[in-house]
């Protein structure tokens, strides 16, 4: 039953929305607050038809973004099984855009003109195309440990794939693979400097995926590893040849992070499976499931990266499908890989913004682990090793290699950090984001969430420096939360205000692809995205392509490679309008967008060629495709670009062979 609200918090939170009411009807706006003639009796009216309570319109005066205001902070939030990354503006939570990564994506064009044809090609494997990914961890690149803005990684679970991303115009640029390994977790994660972005296996297998039968070749033939893909950030490419591998047993690894400051110059991963089971439930075996959760403890993976790299630089790696990878006998004389036992099934390696501690959470433990990088680097330069594991990798005392533990709850995953010495973990079987003071490691608050949370996300919280004001909660499963639209739910990403002693739960919003697992959110003003392009800019390059077209100067070539069509898009038509080809011939279509006014974006599609470019401002494209259709096709800009937009058309002829 509904209960006027009496405290003060509800009068100023009303007081504020009238007088904004009031503001904007003496500036002419026809908007009013509340659309009850901007009285606080008119709110509270409205507050008790909708059944709205004070916390509600408190939440909601923290969120609100009016129409022409810009969100403070960015989310990139990975796009799970649809391949994409999204992005999210804070604290509005407006989706402001899908980036099409591995998969294609019409509305965009991606995938559909010869330069994003190229980009998806590069993620073949085996001589395979793919056209699914399941994107997992988004990384901003970083200087100095904090977010540059300039560019953004992901990887694919499902292909063992990283992809770069340009935040000048938030388009995908680059993918690389390696067949080295099978597939992928720790990815993508970087270096404090971005000089490399990491990429870690999940599930092991063979290098190269050749064949081998785990009954027999488990233990000796199957293996993991952690890729390390140098970036040049002059080029924005990732270097292949500058890039290796460290080998690692066959143990599952999880995820991933890199030190900072204090640990700079380390990578540390999660693995579980120290049972070096395989599954075979209808060969005698157990399930993974119960395999895998037999012993106490799983083996944090702690490596010497910079020592990986002078070792890989002074000739010490083996070339293994095309990859520089140093193996575990260099490794483990070198000092490069070390094993400290961690909580069984850890899903969460976490180092705090000064890159003294590194938080790891067990699944099936109710803790915390918080790791002192101090006591861990050590015991590596003293030689001073508890055991080893099967492979010969030496192994840390656990108790010598911890600072502590706090006690959180069901089912903890994964940790960031705000500016006030806290840390934020999600319980995924107790369903509560947990905060606590990584000083003192006591639990300082719980606040529910719907439900089942993943991973989570703070403002700039993986960082030197954590912003501390807002943090989101990426839910697997909403199922009360918005309208029924079939049994596939949406997922669902709350946002919580952190600044307070007390977290608060401010929006509730759901996420219509799935499965999104983790995001990094940055300040807005970071980011310096461009308007338009140079004029003949092919995107990929990022220069006047070479085929660039200019007004005057449309044409029709044939050569011995086939028809080129030289093609200008302004508004409102195409020139030239009407393109007339052979059956049989290839076509070579170069289309320039000559406007150079923002927002000024043309489309271009041909009836049944399966061809929908985007043209952004300036940009160049080039289509090739084969005219094997006799017949009558049109051509029209499929985005809405003017007052005459239908009228901005043509058509394709294909003139039937004799």
């Amino acid at each position: 039953m509904y209960q006027p609200a009496r405290t003060s918090h509800l009068v100023i939170a009303l007081g504020v929305v009238s007088a904004l009411g009031t503001v904007a009807c003496k500036g002419g706006d026809s908007r009013k607050s509340g659309g009850g003639g901007g009285t606080s009796s008119a709110l509270t009216d409205l507050m008790k038809a909708r059944n709205l309570s004070e916390a509600d319109v408190n939440a909601a005066l923290k969120t609100y973004t009016p129409t022409g205001h810009q969100d403070e902070y960015l989310t990139f939030a990975s796009g799970g099984h649809s391949g994409q990354v999204v992005v999210i503006g804070v604290p509005s939570m407006r989706i402001l855009k899908y980036i099409a990564v591995f998969t294609p994506e019409p509305w965009q064009g991606y995938g559909f003109d010869d330069q994003t044809k190229g980009v998806l090609a590069e993620g073949k494997r085996f001589g395979r195309d793919l056209t699914w990914a399941d994107t997992h961890h988004p990384a901003l690149s970083e200087q100095g440990g904090d977010y540059d803005g300039k560019f953004l990684f992901i990887g694919d679970k499902a292909n063992a794939r990283l992809a770069v991303i340009d935040l000048a115009d938030f388009a995908t640029k680059q993918i690389v693979t390696s067949e080295l390994i099978g597939g992928d977790h720790g990815a993508a994660f970087v270096t404090p400097n971005t000089d490399y972005v990491i990429e870690t296996t999940q599930y092991p297998v063979p290098f190269g995926s050749v064949y081998a039968d785990p009954a027999k070749d488990f233990k000796d033939k199957f293996r993991g590893a952690a890729i390390f893909w140098k970036f040049d950030r002059t080029t924005g490419k990732i270097d292949k040849d500058a890039s290796f591998a460290v080998e690692f047993p066959p143990y599952t690894q999880d995820l991933a992070d890199a030190g900072k400051l204090t640990s700079d110059g380390y990578a540390f991963f999660n693995s579980i499976n120290t049972e070096l089971t395989w599954g075979g439930n209808q060969e005698g075996n157990p399930p993974m499931e119960s395999g895998y959760s037999k012993n106490d403890m799983d083996y944090l993976h702690v490596v010497n990266w910079k020592k990986a790299e002078e070792l890989v630089k002074a000739g010490k790696a083996e070339t293994i499908n095309g990859m520089k990878v140093l193996r575990l006998p260099t490794s483990i004389a070198e000092h490069v890989l070390t094993f400290v036992p961690e909580s069984k099934s850890p899903h969460g390696v976490d180092v705090t913004p000064d890159g003294e501690d590194i938080v790891v959470s067990g699944k099936l433990d109710t803790h915390a682990t918080v790791f002192s990088f101090t006591k861990i680097k050590a015991q590596i330069d003293a030689g001073k090793f508890e055991t080893k594991d099967p492979y010969g990798v030496p192994v840390l005392s656990f108790k010598d290699s911890i600072r502590g533990q706090v006690e959180l709850g069901l089912g903890p995953l994964h940790t960031q950090f705000d500016d006030k010495g806290n840390a934020y973990t999600s319980l995924f079987l107790e369903t509560v984001v947990a905060k606590w003071s990584v000083k003192d490691l006591k639990v300082l608050d719980k606040l529910p969430t719907h439900y089942n949370i993943g991973h989570l996300v703070a403002a700039e919280g993986d960082t030197i420096h954590p912003d501390g004001k807002y943090l989101i909660a990426m839910n697997k499963w909403a199922l009360d939360r918005f309208n029924k639209v079939g049994p596939l739910l949406p997922q669902n990403f709350q946002l919580v205000d952190i600044t307070g002693q007390k977290m608060q739960l401010l929006y509730d919003m759901p996420v219509p692809l799935g499965e999104p697992h983790y995001a990094q959110m940055i300040k807005a003003d970071k980011l310096k995205p461009i308007d338009v392009y140079t004029p003949g800019e092919d995107p990929m390059t990022g220069k006047r392509s070479a085929d660039a077209v200019e007004p005057n100067k449309e044409r029709v070539e044939r050569r011995a490679d086939g028809v080129h069509v030289y093609m200008t898009a302004i508004r409102s038509h195409f020139t030239p309008d009407i393109v007339r080809v052979k059956q049989g011939e290839t076509v070579h279509i170069h289309v320039d967008n000559i406007e150079q006014a923002y927002d000024a974006t043309h489309g271009f599609a041909i009836d049944s060629y399966n061809i929908n470019l985007s043209l952004e401002p300036g940009e160049h494209s080039d289509v090739t495709f084969v005219a094997d259709k006799p017949g009558v096709f049109p051509m029209y800009c499929t985005e809405f670009c003017s007052a005459l937009h239908l009228e901005m058309a043509g058509y394709f002829l294909v003139e039937p062979k004799v």
